[in-house]
């Protein structure tokens, strides 16, 4: 057998977590240009991540340097499969026991959009966009991440084809809706045989019934967010919408904090030490009850007014404890705390997995084709699966690290400059240097503990490590 010609390696750790992936790569440019397009993503987040900037060369006169047409041609034209590229990093994910999904765990479906100018890109459309949060020309993406009370990271990706790029519009059999590609995200995590406790989603798929009966068809647990105007039929002196269901207990049994009826206190604790009090509602009507084959939950700040920004309803096919469906249904029981515990690792993905994409550059691709795009996100994430990679052995692990090549003419972010200039009051600022550079000036290596910058804001509003029931 030929024996490989060897590549120049990237600093670090990041070399060693690139070699995992050499198998899948039939040249030594491929290899090469892997080890490259990693470090130019993990360069500072305040540097764009479009082609010339990864290889550390000039806006558009620099695109003709061999550096940057080598990362052009390993992303749009080299033969490398990024769907074996994706199974490989979950692998590696999966493989190592402080980063292996659980049975706690939940298996989340989310979506997020960034604008693109033109008509020619593919996938681009006018079309809601969840980076910006309105209707704009762009690019949207369905994911599914496992996340924890520690951890989170993305399992799979698909780009959302509006309907105009099919000759027959929705009806036409290639297209595919949000929740269509939600549920093939799930089959794959099903078939990669990933543990989890039950699927999360927004109300976009809660509200979708196609999605739903398919999960409830297959016995799959979920917590799914409903509308406040999600309804049903019923006769005009009955409930008829879950913010009826949620108003109708409040007005029976809510008498204040200390005589609060049907409803039950819960605390969630956050990573920065905040203690959140919320409310649960174990509520009923039209389909929804304890021993109904669906279960409709509502959480609020405040039963009495229920505010619109602080109250979510939720709906899950969990049992609830001391039902009979406990005895015939194949899942766990699940009381509100449960309940509240699992969607509230959205927050995951609302407070910090958008961050993230665009930090690492999810959106700052210059290609117009579909694989090559598709590469591109592959790429991302293999980035962001390496920084919990990285620091599995640091001491805090469960606080989302940063691996990030630091210029040392331009110190790469706030985190890195306050770990070489001193201690931040609470936190040891001291960053390791765990990879020279290949060249005089060249980039170093620096893993950054304790909140860096990139995620700092985030850990303070991360997740609950889990939401406590309290007596009524």
């Amino acid at each position: 057998m030929t024996r490989r010609l060897p590549v120049e390696p990237a600093p670090g750790p990041l070399e060693d977590y690139a070699a995992r992936f050499d198998y899948l790569f039939t040249s030594r440019a491929q290899r090469e240009g892997f080890r490259r397009y990693l470090e130019g993503l993990l360069l500072a987040d305040e540097r764009n991540k479009t082609l010339t900037a990864l290889a550390n060369t000039e806006p558009v006169t620099g695109a003709q340097r061999k550096e940057a047409q080598s990362l052009q041609w390993f992303l749009t034209e080299s033969s490398w499969d990024p769907q074996q590229i994706n199974r490989r990093r979950v692998e590696l994910m999966l493989e190592d026991s402080d980063t292996a999904a659980h049975n706690g765990g939940a298996l989340v479906i989310d979506e997020t959009g960034d604008r693109k100018d033109g008509k020619a890109t593919a996938h681009v459309g006018k079309q809601y966009l969840g980076g910006i949060g309105k209707v704009d020309n762009g690019v949207v993406s369905v994911s599914s991440l496992y996340a924890d009370e520690r951890l989170y990271y993305p399992l799979e990706v698909e780009p959302y084809t509006p309907e105009h790029h099919f000759e027959g519009g929705k009806k036409d059999p290639q297209f595919r809706t949000k929740p269509q590609i939600a549920w093939q995200l799930v089959e794959g995590a099903l078939e990669m045989e990933l543990p989890f406790r039950a699927v999360v989603a927004d109300s976009l798929y809660g509200e979708n019934l196609g999605f739903r009966e398919i999960v409830l068809d297959r016995e799959i647990p979920y917590v799914m967010a409903l509308r406040p105007s999600h309804a049903w039929l019923a006769f005009p002196d009955q409930v008829g919408n879950v913010w009826e269901a949620a108003l109708f207990s409040t007005v029976s049994s809510w008498g204040g904090p200390q005589e609060p009826g049907e409803w039950v206190r819960l605390e969630r604790t956050f990573r920065d030490g905040r203690v959140e009090r919320w409310w649960a509602l174990e509520a009923k009507g039209g389909p929804y009850g304890p021993e109904r084959s669906e279960r409709l939950v509502v959480l609020t700040t405040d039963p009495a007014t229920l505010p619109e920004r602080s109250t979510s309803y939720l709906v899950t096919n969990l049992p609830a404890p001391d039902s009979e469906r406990t005895q015939s249904s194949p899942h766990s029981a699940a009381d509100l705390a449960e309940v509240a515990r699992l969607y509230a690792l959205r927050s995951w993905i609302e407070q910090s997995y958008k961050q993230v994409k665009n930090s690492l550059g999810w959106a700052h691709y210059q290609v117009r084709k579909d694989l090559s795009i598709g590469r591109h996100w592959q790429l991302v994430c293999c980035a962001f699966s390496f920084c919990w990679w990285a620091c599995r052995e640091c001491e805090d692990f469960g606080s989302p690290p940063v691996v990030v090549l630091k210029d040392n003419e331009h110190p790469s972010s706030r985190a890195a400059d306050e770990a070489d200039g001193g201690k931040k009051k609470g936190q040891d600022a001291e960053a390791a240097v765990v990879g020279p550079g290949t060249t005089e000036g060249a980039l170093v290596a620096t893993a950054i503990r304790n909140a860096p910058a990139l995620l700092e804001s985030v850990l303070r509003g991360g997740p609950a490590e889990g939401a406590t029931e309290v007596a009524r």
